[in-house]
């Protein structure tokens, strides 16, 4: 298998790279471990005919634009001085408003939160990586659960 194509770059020139592409990579390697997850925890479960429709809503709602913010606004002392400052300069930069039906917010905060992924990922800090991820989907679980049990917080 070939060798990670971004495993050239060294720290100083992932600093250089603009939040928003550090948010293009970030959204993927994000959107990829949530798909993982939940297939784990489905096969985990005994169940070997996993109904794609229902895998990719399950998804969708763990990587949707305000399940990202709202780990993001709760994850903010759990972060690094360095992943912190990331997630500030993307939620300040200035690309398109995002999804009419997204509060503009979300989209600013979930911007940041993919950076923080996308930076961690390319600097190969894998395991500080996991950390992050982990809890964020840990603390969407959280969510996902309080809102199934209170329906009319919804």
């Amino acid at each position: 298998m070939e060798e990670n194509v971004m495993s050239y770059l060294d720290p100083e020139r992932v600093d250089q790279i603009p939040p928003g592409v550090l948010a293009y990579i970030g959204d993927a390697v994000y959107e990829l471990y949530v798909r993982e997850k939940l297939l784990k925890n489905k096969l985990n479960g005994g169940r070997c005919d996993v109904d794609l429709d229902e895998l990719h809503k399950e998804a969708v709602l763990r990587v949707c634009a305000t399940a990202q913010a709202q780990a993001l606004a709760d994850m903010e002392t759990f972060l690094m001085p360095d992943e912190a400052d990331v997630a500030r300069r993307a939620r300040n930069i200035r690309v398109g408003r995002g999804p009419r039906s997204m509060p503009v917010l979300d989209y600013r905060h979930s911007t940041g939160f993919e950076a923080v992924i996308g930076y961690l990922y390319l600097l190969g800090r894998g395991h500080r990586l996991d950390e992050v991820m982990s809890k964020a989907f840990d603390l969407t679980e959280a969510r996902l659960t309080e809102s199934n049990r209170n329906p009319k917080n919804n």
